[in-house]
């Protein structure tokens, strides 16, 4: 005992003396001014606060970002560079108190280390506020004459980028004409003051460079750079810091991710015809980058498609033109907007048709799958059951769990459906195509739930659709109510497997008995061939209150083998759930 109170006597002493001297240690602190997602411009920004303010410092602030700071100050003095900068409009009305635990590796000045140098003094005036360097602002490099015979040799689309970058830094918000009038001139001046220039209303060589570089930044974060792909016979900006040519997959050429950023490119290039190119639209809405919520439009001898969800925003566009098929797909994630539309913006603009087309099966060596298409991920959906016509206008009874959760119900792939009634008790669900479908054949129910082990099958898409047809599966009544006792379910003696959930349990003469449930969700390990079926009954009464009338069974003569395929074919359908 006495050890154990020694060594908390000396614990609490040492926390104490290491408290007394944290308290010791006065606050670092900075005042963040600016922050940019390219290194070279932030140099930049640096060098010109340099020249107008003291102490201008320049930290990775993590995430390819790099933040524009002053200090390190006291606290106090911090908050009163604060105050008095923003008031004389020499940093952003937006800067803040940082602190040196956010900050990473100091790239301006270069070589120096001013982390754990420890505090310094404010600049300070006679009257106690913080003071600026002896020169307001950068004088100009050129006369305002020599600048403007500079901008005389500007190309109109020069003139007119020079507007937009002054429109998106929000100095400008007129019509881009390319005409350098009152109102551009008064957006350069303000541009200029807000940079710390000299302000005479006509940019330099050098300003023009600097505000063309500020706007281009999220496409100098990407290594946005000409590509010129011989073998697809495009050439397009890429944001090729991002991104890097994989392989041909016709009729895709693949640009993967290289960072983290996890963007990727396809460029899209086949020989075709207006069908090939009404194929390739419905393919793309297959796959998993083209997320289903989403515009989609399709004109003429073009498609665009645009999709959202998953994490990640998708455009895709491509073109017939001269029997041949051309275009682009961007992936980019979805919380990077700003970026992706200035990405997307260059892309569109730079896309030019070249010689040269991507042969069909360029790549005999691709891996192939069912679940890939030249080289991507087929969507697929969450869950697949089975289910059943039971009305002429198509309406589909189903499994309740099939319609959980669903963002998207699909059935035999193609017809969008909704809910009409879900009965979870019952494990029952009512679907109705939001397009009238006529089905070939309609479930004709029994009023009972079959004799004892008399044959019975179910029809169902035992592997998840794979095989385009349901099969059927061959058992027996095994009794006409659940293991409890329960008077709705009917137990059979059938091996299924999940797929086949919501297929309808016949006789031998095509008559409806029940619907096959999923397994029941218990602890339990039932024998594999032990299966449950929602009696005729229970079907009738949600039918019933969904306003469907049953159909009877009037025809006991047993079907052949291939009567009995052909009306299990003409009355399953898959039902698709999506996410």
């Amino acid at each position: 005992m006495r050890s154990l109170f020694a060594v908390l006597c000396v614990a609490v002493l040492a926390w104490g003396g290491t408290a007394t001297a944290q308290q010791a240690v006065p606050d670092v602190v900075w005042v963040q001014i600016e922050a940019h997602p390219n290194l070279r411009v932030a140099r930049e920004r640096a060098e010109i606060f340099s020249a107008r303010l003291a102490d201008v410092t320049g930290f990775s602030l993590g995430g390819s970002w790099y933040g524009i700071l002053l200090g390190p100050y006291l606290r106090e003095d911090a908050e009163r560079v604060l105050r008095s900068y923003r008031a004389d409009r020499l940093i952003p009305g937006d800067s803040f108190i940082a602190y040196s635990r956010n900050l990473g590796a100091q790239y301006w000045p270069e070589g120096a280390n001013l982390l754990n140098r420890g505090t310094i003094p404010a600049p300070v005036t006679a009257t106690g506020t913080a003071e600026t360097a002896a020169t307001p602002l950068t004088p100009a490099e050129e006369t305002p004459a020599e600048a403007r015979r500079g901008e005389q040799l500007l190309t109109m689309r020069e003139r007119q980028d020079m507007q937009i970058a002054l429109r998106a830094a929000g100095f400008y918000n007129s019509t881009i004409d390319g005409a350098f009038g009152a109102g551009t001139r008064q957006s350069m001046s303000d541009w200029q003051f807000s940079n710390g220039h000299e302000v005479t209303g006509v940019l330099t060589t050098a300003q023009r460079k600097l505000l063309m570089d500020q706007y281009n930044a999220p496409l100098i974060s990407v290594g946005m750079a000409p590509v010129r792909d011989t073998q697809a016979g495009i050439a397009i900006d890429l944001p090729a810091g991002v991104v890097a040519f994989s392989r041909y997959e016709t009729p895709f050429a693949h640009y993967d991710a290289t960072t983290e950023l996890g963007a990727r490119v396809l460029l899209i290039s086949q020989p075709g015809t207006q069908a090939t190119l009404s194929g390739l639209y419905d393919i793309m809405q297959t796959l998993e980058i083209v997320p289903l919520n989403g515009p989609r439009s399709r004109s003429g001898n073009a498609f665009t498609l645009e999709g959202v969800g998953n994490g990640i925003v998708s455009h895709t566009e491509a073109a017939l033109e001269n029997g041949q098929i051309k275009g682009f797909t961007l992936v980019w994630p979805a919380d990077d907007e700003a970026r992706r539309n200035r990405v997307l913006d260059a892309m569109r603009a730079s896309f030019t048709r070249i010689d040269g087309v991507l042969a069909p099966y360029a790549d005999g060596n691709a891996v192939q799958t069912i679940d890939l298409l030249a080289g991507l991920e087929i969507r697929k959906p969450r869950l697949t059951r089975s289910g059943f016509f039971v009305d002429g206008r198509g309406a589909v009874l189903t499994t309740s769990d099939a319609v959980q959760g669903c963002s998207r119900l699909t059935l035999n792939d193609d017809h969008e459906a909704s809910v009409v009634l879900s009965d979870s008790a019952l494990g029952l669900a009512v679907l109705r195509p939001k397009e009238a479908l006529a089905p070939m054949s309609v479930a004709r129910f029994k009023s009972d739930a079959g004799r004892l082990r008399s044959e019975i099958a179910v029809s169902g898409f035992s592997y998840d659709g794979v095989l385009g047809a349901p099969t059927l599966t061959f058992g027996s009544v095994a009794d006409v109510k659940g293991l409890n006792g329960d008077t709705n379910l009917t137990r059979l003696t059938l091996t299924a497997q999940s797929g086949d959930a919501g297929g309808p349990v016949i006789d031998a003469s095509g008559a409806v008995l029940g619907m096959l449930l999923p397994p029941p969700a218990t602890r339990q390990k039932l024998p594999e061939d032990v299966s449950f079926a929602t009696g005729a009954g229970a079907i009738r009464s949600v039918l019933d209150a969904a306003g469907i009338p049953v159909q009877d069974a009037a025809d006991d003569a047993p079907l052949t083998p291939d009567d009995m395929s052909r009306m299990a074919t003409a009355v399953t359908v898959l039902v698709n759930c999506w996410d």
